[in-house]
């Protein structure tokens, strides 16, 4: 939990359950101002961090204001600057956001009941003041429903418990946010294979 990954390690939960008596849940998630992506100096003294809570991803430039990211698992996925149809960064923050929360609240009411519908909306305003750009009033909305039955019923049950554990706890992204750890920005060597990609190679100089 927490990012999606099956065999993560485990994380201590607490809330008290409620009862939903609606068919229909429309839960909103706050996380404060800040940015989720980024490895600080701070974060690699930590001396909890190892091989094992390690993430990466590999960009390389595709076109004008266009990249390509890469995890290790072969995933790709496109980025823009707001211009063409790909996300853009600050897009792909608010995806992010959605996309962790929705995953934790799938393996934590999934253990009673499948959604019988699931709808999502991330946002967010973005500003520019004396911290210099950032976005503000950050929300995640989930719209689910459950099915009929003693599942379902267990389900709508565990939402309000299980919303508190994603927002206080388990959403990795959402948590990262919140708490605000610094990112630092550096230049350096990058000797990859992505350094060969087609996909940046230069023309060929016809008079070669």
């Amino acid at each position: 939990l927490g990012e999606g990954e099956h065999g993560s390690p485990s994380v201590s939960r607490t809330g008290e359950s409620s009862t939903v008596p609606a068919r229909t849940a429309r839960i909103k998630s706050g996380a404060g101002p800040g940015c989720p992506t980024g490895v600080s100096d701070l974060w690699q003294a930590d001396p909890m961090a190892t091989d094992d809570t390690l993430r990466a991803i590999d960009m390389v430039r595709i076109g004008e204001h266009r990249y390509k990211a890469t995890n290790g698992r072969g995933g790709v996925l496109p980025i823009g600057g707001g211009d063409d149809p790909d996300f853009t960064p600050v897009e792909l923050l608010l995806a992010a956001l959605a996309g962790c929360g929705a995953i934790d609240l799938d393996h934590l009411t999934g253990k009673r009941a499948p959604f019988a519908s699931f709808a999502a909306h991330a946002e967010g305003h973005k500003v520019r003041d004396e911290g210099g750009n950032h976005l503000t009033g950050l929300t995640v909305t989930f719209d689910v429903t459950f099915p009929e039955g003693e599942g379902g019923d267990a389900a709508r049950e565990s939402l309000p418990r299980a919303m508190r554990q994603i927002e206080e706890r388990l959403c990795t992204v959402g948590r990262t946010v919140t708490l605000g750890d610094p990112v630092a920005y550096r230049t350096g060597s990058l000797a990859t294979d992505a350094d060969a990609d087609d996909s940046i190679a230069p023309e060929p100089d016809p008079s070669a």
